[in-house]
């Protein structure tokens, strides 16, 4: 998508290995502190007494934590978001794929169970890329080809980033919804009343439970689907045309996230007033995690930063 586009010229650009290397920068000269205290302590360094050091360690958390969500956020417009539309059969699944689509692209028909197996559909919701996925009606049933699509309906459940659990508001919630639901993770989950038009909800009657989302939508008159495609943006965390998003990658951003754990984790050593070595341990595991990203600084150039800042052997 165009939003993709720009979010990858930002990372080739370099902006984001810029971001890394600053970061990497910071870590160094606390590192430099802690380190130095550690190995030379007939200089008298007491870096837990700095307060400097503590506005620095705090400004890394809040710095990497936002390269995190920035890169997270970013990834999806890369991957995209894997949506599944769920629900019992005849709920108006298929009608509500079309008009995601924006075109014919399952056969809708009265009969219950039309679609039997799951379809997949990519569609650019406002420069985000959606990976729909169109589900058997959920259900016992004794037809083995039914059954298969039963079975794909809940492997597609199990790796969606949202649920779109489909019901037909002109029949009510019913206790095979409430039974499915329940067996559903609430926090990707998003309950669209359907056929609305024969209801006279509308958007108006939306509302957050405890357990998900309610949207009242007309697949048919396609009332209701513009606030449905801004709860699935909330969901991926993008607003429209946002920009600061980085298309990193899965392992970029599992090392984001390792370095930033430890930092919390060196910030709770040193709140606590722990020894000097186990916040020294945290910074340099919070260093080589962040430093897969773009190559690591290896110990003599930080004995190098140590000795250029304090007045050591002198």
């Amino acid at each position: 998508t165009a939003t993709a586009v720009l979010s990858a010229m930002r990372s080739l650009q370099g902006e984001f290995s810029e971001r890394i290397q600053h970061l990497l920068d910071l870590l160094t000269k606390l590192r430099m502190y802690v380190e130095a205290a550690i190995d030379f302590p007939e200089e008298e360094i007491d870096f837990l007494q700095n307060q400097e050091l503590a506005k620095s360690l705090k400004s890394i958390q809040k710095k990497l934590k936002k390269l995190k969500d920035q890169s997270t956020r970013g990834s999806l417009l890369r991957e995209g978001l894997r949506v599944v539309i769920a629900g019992l059969p005849n709920a108006g699944k298929s009608s509500l794929l079309n008009r995601f689509a924006g075109k014919e692209r399952v056969i809708v028909t009265p009969i219950a169970g039309t679609t039997r197996d799951s379809i997949d559909v990519t569609v650019n919701l406002d420069g985000l890329p959606v990976h729909f996925t169109d589900t058997a009606g959920l259900g016992e049933t004794s037809d083995v080809v039914e059954a298969e699509g039963v079975r794909r309906a809940w492997e597609a459940i199990g790796k969606a980033d949202l649920i779109l659990y489909t019901i037909d508001d002109s029949k009510g919630f019913t206790e095979d919804d409430r039974q499915f639901m329940d067996r559903l993770e609430h926090s990707k989950l998003v309950e669209v009343r359907n056929k609305a038009d024969l209801t006279g909800m509308n958007a108006e009657n939306n509302s957050s439970g405890q357990t998900c989302k309610k949207i009242y939508v007309s697949a048919r008159h396609g009332t209701g689907m513009r606030e449905l495609i801004q709860q699935i943006q909330r969901v991926a965390g993008i607003s429209t045309g946002e920009e600061g998003l980085f298309l990193a990658r899965r392992r970029h951003i599992e090392s984001i996230r390792k370095s930033l754990e430890f930092v919390d984790n060196a910030q709770k050593a040193f709140v606590n007033g722990s020894a000097g070595e186990l916040m020294a341990q945290d910074l340099r595991d919070a260093h080589d995690a962040l430093g897969e990203v773009v190559g690591l600084v290896s110990p003599d150039e930080l004995l190098g930063e140590i000795f250029s800042n304090f007045c050591i052997g002198k």
